[in-house]
């Protein structure tokens, strides 16, 4: 071999390691390492310049700054020296509260100097949280939309807000140009009156239809107030934990019952929180616990979560409440039926979270019957109970059939109504238990029928796909156990089948209701047969309150069966469905009845907030002015034009 062959055999060893020198270091440094003494530095950019806030927040992140006592205001006390800056692009980060200049793909803003500072558009990520005008995954509102202006509203309490009309300030600026990128143009009913009521600092029951966008209802005032207030400062992050020791002090907690509902807000959350300095975090089980720490890492302000994962990341010492200032409980009553009561409690009144009268809480979900509302006196401060439409009932946007089907007869009923719909649309099938849902599945493939399914026994993994290839209608029928059956937000399901009809009437509403959202119109087929006497007077009359036509053979099966109650007693007894729109605080003042054509008819409060006993937070007296109060004056909420009765 020639000595320049040699030569270029060498060079080639030598650039793969291999019998040559000591190897190339990667810059790549592992979590587990990172921050150690002799640890190689990544090889990136400096970190953008940013506020710090705490102290151990980010990996190598500088020495903590001596506390600050918690005082009453969001800013009123000097932000401590030390801890966070950039996220992505290396710089360390605070956990939660923190807000660095976040300049990296996902576009995140930062809060600077006590002000809120937007993060650079990402035409990508704009694309992925959006979607294109047309994109029906994407879709918020429907061809029916004008429907909702002669919808009944009746608010409670004392001092109810106005509610608004439009999407306009005092709603932060940049939260309304996130509003418009998803395409929102009027507020759906309960977002009327919500957003007024959130913003002056009151606590809200909200009964509203699903569907009605009740996650806009409180995802709307809480990040208009932390993009226009910033981040609370008041806990300083653990000292010399290290990198396993961090905690996340989110502001704003949002409970709901199951992992894909948390999800579903999580992904609203990124939507509206997009180029700001809040950064929202997911956690629930069923998922790697780990994926989750490293999400909590990155940044945690807003956290939506179920009760379950939430205690176990609290005992690890990983997530803390102490810097809470919002608390929602989403499909409240559902979390309770599921059992989370204990969880629920031990979280709101067991941890570390403020007492009631330092945070604001918020219920929201399609039924409260009164156990339930007679639970929220526990967590809920003179509070307004908004009930909106026919709450325990069913839109009017949604046409319901009733089929008389035996058993033996479903599947081929199931295919003559699917091979009858037109293209474009979703048709979810619901069934009872998780073997049949596996079943049906495999008989529509047979048939031809692209379809998927969902249950408890599915990965989580397994689940996501399932509701990412129906959402985007790869697969245009999905069969699904009541794992699916509340709260989730899937546009464009024009269908909804109860293949197997559920014991109780409150499940069955929760789950038509999936279809006919936000204005749009749905149709809903139930096969019923003999076996499912038992909430046949229930049927009846929930038909009857949304002017749907009762086929005469049901009310024939309701007299030969005498009555046969409720799932849970009916509405003579259990849960029932009598009265769960109603405010059951004795002598509760009315403040808005009717509907919203001729001028909004309901509001009763002459001013956009409470009483000064609501208990406020540091207002200023320069603030911006009330939305149904002339007077100049005071902040959001002021009843008497600032000090210590407004909201800030």
């Amino acid at each position: 071999m020639s000595q320049n062959g040699s030569s270029g055999l060498e060079g080639s060893m030598s650039s793969l390691n291999v019998n040559g020198g000591a190897p190339v270091r990667s810059a790549y440094v592992p979590p587990h390492l990172r921050g150690k003494a002799g640890a190689a530095a990544p090889a990136i950019p400096p970190p953008v310049p940013g506020p710090t806030y705490g102290a151990s927040a980010g990996f190598g992140g500088p020495a903590a700054a001596p506390f600050v006592p918690r005082t009453d205001g969001w800013s009123a006390s000097p932000r401590p020296a030390g801890g966070a800056g950039a996220g992505f692009g290396g710089a360390p980060r605070s956990m939660g509260g923190g807000g660095g200049a976040f300049s990296g793909r996902d576009g995140y803003g930062s809060w600077q100097n006590g002000k809120h500072v937007a993060g650079p558009a990402n035409p990508r990520v704009e694309k992925d949280l959006f979607g294109d005008l047309g994109d029906v995954s994407k879709q918020q509102t429907g061809i029916n939309f004008d429907a909702y202006a002669d919808i009944p509203v009746e608010a409670t309490g004392t001092d109810v807000p106005e509610p608004i009309t439009e999407f306009l300030p005092p709603i932060d600026p940049h939260l309304l140009d996130n509003i418009r990128l998803a395409h929102y143009k009027t507020p759906t009913p309960v977002q009327k009156y919500s957003v007024p009521i959130v913003t002056g600092g009151r606590d809200l029951m909200a009964c509203a239809q699903t569907g009605s966008g009740k996650t806009g209802g409180f995802l709307f005032p809480i990040l208009s107030a932390l993009f226009t207030h910033g981040p609370r400062q008041n806990v300083v992050p653990d000292q010399g934990r290290g990198y396993r020791g961090r905690k996340a002090y989110p502001t704003a907690l949002v409970l709901a019952p199951t992992r894909e509902l948390v999800s579903q807000i999580h992904d609203e959350a990124r939507k509206f929180a997009y180029r700001s300095w809040v950064h929202p975090a997911v956690v629930y089980g069923g998922a790697d616990v780990g994926s989750q720490l490293r999400q909590l890492e990155q940044g945690c302000d807003l956290l939506s979560a179920t009760p379950g994962r939430l205690v176990d990341l609290m005992e690890r010492g990983r997530i803390s409440l102490a810097n809470i200032r919002y608390l929602v409980l989403d499909e409240a009553d559902r979390m309770l039926d599921m059992g989370f009561e204990p969880q629920i409690r031990r979280i709101v009144q067991q941890a570390d979270m403020p007492d009631v009268m330092d945070r604001q809480t918020l219920m929201f979900s399609a039924t409260f019957p009164r156990e339930i509302q007679m639970l929220a006196r526990d967590f809920l401060k003179d509070y307004i109970f908004l009930s909106v439409g026919r709450v325990g009932s069913t839109s009017e946007n949604i046409t319901q059939k009733i089929e008389y089907v035996e058993d033996e007869d479903k599947r081929s009923v199931l295919l003559d109504i699917l091979y009858s719909i037109p293209p474009g649309g979703l048709t979810l099938i619901f069934v009872e238990t998780k073997r049949m849902a596996d079943l049906l599945e495999g008989f529509l493939a047979q048939n031809n029928l692209p379809s998927t399914s969902i249950h408890g026994d599915r990965s989580q993994r397994e689940r996501e796909y399932a509701l990412e290839t129906f959402r985007t209608g790869r697969t245009p029928v999905m069969v699904a156990t009541a794992v699916a059956a509340r709260g989730l937000d899937i546009p464009n399901v024009t269908h909804v089948v109860n293949y197997d009809l559920p014991s109780d009437i409150d499940d069955y509403v929760h789950r038509i209701g999936r279809t006919g959202r936000a204005g749009n119109t749905g149709l809903a087929t139930a096969f019923f047969n003999r076996g499912n006497k038992n909430i046949v007077r229930d049927l009846i009359e929930l038909l009857k309150e949304a002017k749907q036509e009762v086929p005469a053979w049901l009310e024939a099966v309701a007299r030969e069966g005498g009555g046969f109650g409720g799932g849970r007693g009916g509405r003579g007894g259990g849960r029932g469905r009598s009265g769960p729109t109603r405010d059951f605080r004795s002598g509760a003042p009315s403040g808005g009845a009717g509907g919203f054509g001729g001028g909004f008819g309901g509001g009763g409060g002459s001013r956009f907030g409470g009483p000064a006993a609501s208990g406020g937070w540091g207002g200023s007296s320069d603030g911006p002015s009330a939305y149904g109060r002339p007077s100049g004056g005071g902040s959001y909420g002021a009843s008497s034009g600032g000090g210590s009765s407004a909201w800030y």
